[in-house]
């Protein structure tokens, strides 16, 4: 699908302006798309002490999922249109970072494709290479740009947009104490799925405990939600991925600080059920195609966005330690990984 402008561009732009002196817009980098040229836009928003936590809500980093890229504008407008009233926002935003980057790959965007203009994949891309076997092309593949899954070319450096968008990570978030990330996606099953790394391997991450803590209060506090939090590698297997990239990457950088990358991989097959018609769309695979059904979809994930930017600001009220941050280790263990080797009790997991 192809506007002869970006709606989703020309929307945060309008949102930068109305946030006046409150957001701070900058550009990580540009891409070329035959004769145009996008800027990868990033916004901020909020304290910048570096001792304080932030949050990051990403989108777009498959230009064919557009709904993706939408969710995060809608909470992005959401909180633009609070900041002239809300000042339990205002208070909120005296110590938390909040970062957007609502359109990741805008050349994927303007094409109608889920790679970059050249091709690749950008969540096949990083250097991160699976320990274990992945599936054939889904895991990642380095046969043809004209097959999906692309990684790149061996050896070659990452693409612009996943570059720059690890670059405002590790600026933004990285050597915070605490920090989250929330990556908007679509397009698998029937459930809502919020994922946590790793994907290169079934190994559990060193912040097994913390995600099963954070998991925990989302629970006790979004009474019937639908997501299903669980590790990416309970589905399958890929080499590439930026989450794990950047995850290693803060824990050689950053030992002590916390890193929880999330991605929200929403249920695209629930739309394309009740419009099978969806079905002959490539856009319609991905994307809510009905006016009411797209509306419901954006305001869905409104409150698990505030609720994760809630967290994140009093990340010190519930993230575990001594005792209770083994019983929660052993507690995600047994739900998630119920083939690992269960820690030996007084055996602390490393931080």
């Amino acid at each position: 699908m192809r506007h002869d402008t970006l709606p989703e561009l020309d929307e945060l732009n309008r949102l930068i302006e109305m946030g006046g002196s409150h957001v701070t817009p900058q550009s990580v980098g540009s891409v070329q798309v035959g004769a145009r040229r996008y800027e990868l836009m990033a916004v901020t928003l909020g304290a910048s002490a570096p001792e304080l936590p932030a949050v990051a809500f990403i989108g777009g980093v498959h230009g064919l999922e557009r709904i993706g890229t939408q969710v995060v504008l809608t909470y992005l407008a959401s909180l633009v249109q609070r900041l002239k009233w809300d000042s339990l926002l205002h208070h909120e935003l005296t110590r938390l970072r909040l970062v957007f980057m609502p359109l990741v790959n805008p050349g994927g965007l303007w094409l109608g494709t889920r790679a970059n203009p050249r091709g690749v994949d950008l969540m096949r891309n990083a250097p991160v290479v699976a320990r274990e076997s992945v599936p054939f092309l889904v895991g990642g593949q380095r046969l043809s740009a004209a097959l999906p899954w692309y990684r790149g070319p061996a050896g070659a450096p990452m693409e612009p947009e996943g570059t720059a968008l690890c670059q405002l990570i590790s600026t933004e978030l990285l050597p915070r104490p605490f920090s989250l990330v929330v990556d908007c996606h679509s397009g698998f099953g029937t459930e809502d799925r919020i994922w946590f790394p790793f994907a290169h391997t079934r190994e559990p991450i060193q912040h097994l405990a913390e995600v099963h803590a954070l998991r925990r209060i989302f629970d006790q506090t979004q009474a019937h939600h639908p997501y299903v939090f669980e590790p990416q590698s309970l589905q399958y297997l890929t080499h590439g991925d930026l989450w794990d990239h950047l995850y290693l990457q803060a824990r050689h950088r950053h030992p002590n600080q916390v890193f929880v990358p999330l991605t929200l991989e929403m249920g695209s097959w629930m739309w394309v059920k009740k419009n099978p018609r969806q079905l002959f769309s490539r856009h319609g695979i991905f994307n809510p195609l009905i006016t009411h059904r797209q509306a419901r979809v954006l305001r869905r994930h409104l409150g698990m966005l505030d609720f994760m930017a809630r967290a994140a600001s009093s990340h010190e009220r519930w993230m575990p330690t001594g005792d209770e941050r083994d019983l929660h280790h052993r507690q995600a263990l047994a739900r998630w990984y119920p083939e690992h080797p269960r820690p030996r009790r007084g055996k602390r997991p490393a931080p």
